[in-house]
């Protein structure tokens, strides 16, 4: 923990010694723990500490050799539960994991039991010690296995394996001692290697539990139906900013540093990033407004300009849209404020889609109308509980012109294969029926000149 100075003169502390001083008495703490582990080291080389090493060894390849018979057994066993669930399953596949270890802690304290009873507990001591560790380190072994992330899962397990076993041979305040004596002072707080080590453990341990919090909320909302995904999106921004805040908050709050004289800097700062950073904290803004509106929503589908696609994840700063092809983009949350966005399924899924053709003056427009509404519906996307229509929409140069529109219900399907599909279910209709599709046709006449006289100069012409 970091130590405020308490004096009555501010320039001159009292109640901490000069730096000569800190150093030799971290130099007497260091030459005490050397000496605390010479005797320890010597001390096993006696006759009944030898005995004790002998009986941890066998008792080590013991367990193994249960491991090796159990082991495949076990999982076997595990194999057969399908009907488990998953964090049951998870449980068993730790400890199956563990099963070594689990053996020779079992093992090494039915030997300690054994060993009280017919004899002196002295001479089960260095069994009790390794004992102690080897249930310490396992069971921070299940519990860091809590821990999501791996890099933080390994600094809180080796950091626990260290202080349990300091703690085990009655080191932890010789060890605090020599960490707090290497350090310095800024004003009235003292920094040390023994704050930056108390800082690591609980800003690791205050961020496990906000992370393990997180998640957990967070499942729970998406298991719940009754809540829109944008507004699952908005709640769990708004958990992890309060989880996740909170945890720096107390870590820092616990180590002893004030945080009232951050409000002037942090003042200073802002002022500073709102000339700086306008474009971001206008996206940030822009993403609270579409989570509040419910204007698009995960799943979606879009159009922004020559982007088409399904809204894949809401972020802070941008939207994630994936197109037909696989390209996901990242479209900035400002430019869906701003911009004109189609929401092909805003406030509903169903979408209607238009397609021209024309045919020929010589066929009739009721049955080319009739053909072309049962062509449509016949494919499988189209909707035919849904009104599929086809009108007239004028006289062409070398066809009579039509619109032909349809409904369907899944856009992320594709827009373009179903109006393919259409128009190939078209063309087969009207090739069964004989009606035609025109081409454009064009005569071309010379004029000032008669016809006898064009067919003269064509004639000589080809005959030059």
């Amino acid at each position: 923990m970091s130590r405020h100075v308490t004096s009555t003169d501010p320039d001159t502390p009292t109640d901490l010694p000069p730096p000569d001083v800190q150093l030799e008495q971290a130099i007497d703490i260091g030459t005490s723990l050397f000496d605390q582990v010479e005797a320890f080291t010597l001390g096993l080389m006696r006759t009944w500490n030898l005995y004790q090493i002998a009986i941890v060894i066998g008792l080590a390849v013991l367990a193994h050799v249960l491991r090796a018979v159990f082991g495949p057994r076990i999982r076997a066993w595990m194999a057969a539960r399908h009907d488990w669930p998953k964090w049951r399953m998870r449980i068993l596949v730790v400890i199956h994991q563990r099963l070594r270890a689990i053996f020779f802690v079992a093992l090494i304290w039915a030997a300690i039991w054994i060993m009280r009873e017919v004899t002196w507990n002295s001479r089960s001591y260095l069994l009790s010690v390794i004992g102690t560790l080897a249930f310490a380190w396992l069971s921070i072994v299940f519990l860091t296995r809590l821990i999501k992330s791996p890099f933080l899962r390994k600094v809180v397990r080796y950091g626990a394996w260290t202080y349990a076993t300091l703690y085990v041979f009655g080191w932890v305040e010789d060890i605090a001692t020599l960490l707090d004596s290497a350090g310095f002072q800024i004003g009235e707080i003292r920094f040390s290697l023994l704050l930056l080590v108390q800082a690591l453990v609980i800003w690791g341990v205050t961020l496990t539990i906000a992370r393990f919090l997180t998640s957990t909320t967070t499942s729970s909302i998406r298991r719940n139906d009754d809540i829109s995904p944008s507004m699952q999106v908005l709640i769990i921004k708004g958990v992890q900013i309060a989880f996740f805040g909170a945890a720096f908050y107390i870590g820092v709050r616990s180590l002893g540093i004030d945080l009232t004289g951050l409000a002037v800097l942090s003042g200073a700062i802002g002022v500073g990033l709102g000339f700086g950073l306008q474009k971001v904290v206008s996206n940030l803004v822009s993403g609270v407004i579409i989570l509040l509106d419910k204007s698009i929503k995960p799943g979606d589908v879009i159009s922004l300009g020559e982007t088409f696609g399904w809204i894949n994840s809401l972020g802070a700063r941008y939207v994630s849209v994936v197109t037909r092809d696989g390209r996901e983009y990242l479209i900035p949350n400002e430019d869906l404020i701003t911009g004109q966005v189609v929401n092909w399924s805003h406030s509903n899924e169903f979408v209607r889609l238009d397609i021209y053709f024309g045919t020929s003056y010589a066929d009739n427009p009721h049955d080319v109308r009739r053909i072309a509404i049962a062509a449509a519906q016949s494919v499988e996307r189209v909707l035919t509980d849904r009104n599929t229509v086809c009108h007239i929409v004028g006289f062409g140069d070398s066809s009579v012109d039509y619109i032909l529109r349809f409904w369907i219900r899944d856009p992320t399907g594709g827009l373009t294969n179903i109006r393919g599909n259409v128009f190939l279910a078209l063309w087969d209709a009207f090739a069964e029926n004989n009606i035609s599709i025109p081409f454009p046709q064009r005569e071309v006449k010379l004029l000032g000149q008669a016809d006898g006289d064009t067919k003269e100069a064509g004639f000589a012409k080809a005959a030059d």
